[in-house]
């Protein structure tokens, strides 16, 4: 695997994931309208404050044994199945989500900073359980597939990552500031279906790779 891909796949698990209604969603959708296009990128910022020291947590507490095969193939096997369960969910719920609306009229905080977004950031992360299921059975898997190139594998797999997050949550807010939809409900639909279907690719070979390096 080169880096390219690592690259992807850490782009595209995310920006599933984060396509997905959710405690960092409402937080950008709340804000936006009021405080403007840069609430996106702040509320990621309080996302990354979060990651940051659990990935080097993972990577310094987990240092050999991310390249043993054994735990790289349960990982990737748990990254698998976890990724194939998210994907199936967000395919059953695609049909029936719709983007949260929030007009100015009905955003209070008037004189919230950039401290307390990167702070609200930071806290709807933490609040939400998805995220410590991903870190622990996709993002694990990640940093395995990482380990092999060291450092540079770990800035692209964080980088990867964190464009995701600024892609999707910047784009939301930009479209709430102006007041109209940059994407449709419709359109939102299938952009969700299609990161589904992804994710149960991705799934197939999480899986895949797992199973050989226990078994193969």
């Amino acid at each position: 695997m080169g880096l390219i891909l690592l690259f992807s796949m850490a782009f595209a698990t995310t920006l599933s994931g984060a396509l997905m209604p959710g405690p960092v969603l409402f937080a950008t959708v709340r804000w936006s309208a009021q405080h403007g296009r840069a609430v996106g990128p702040l509320i990621v910022a309080g996302h990354a404050v979060v990651e940051a020291p659990l990935v080097v947590a993972f990577i310094l507490g987990l240092g050999g044994v991310l390249s043993g095969r054994v735990f790289v193939g349960v990982v990737g096997l748990a990254g698998g199945a976890a990724l194939l369960v998210m994907g199936g969910l967000m395919l059953g719920a695609a049909p029936g989500l719709s983007l949260p609306q929030r007009s100015a009229e009905q955003v209070g905080d008037a004189g919230l900073g950039a401290a307390k977004i990167i702070a609200a950031g930071a806290l709807t992360s933490l609040s939400n359980p998805y995220f410590t299921l991903w870190w622990a059975t996709v993002g694990l898997s990640l940093l395995a597939k990482a380990q092999p190139f060291g450092p540079p594998g770990y800035v692209v797999l964080y980088v990867g990552h964190v464009l995701a997050d600024l892609a999707w949550y910047g784009a939301v807010s930009e479209s709430v500031h102006r007041g109209r939809r940059l994407l449709s409900d419709r359109g939102y639909r299938r952009l969700v279906a299609g990161c589904a279907v992804l994710l149960i690719g991705l799934a197939a070979l999480f899986a895949y790779q797992g199973w050989t390096f226990l078994f193969g």
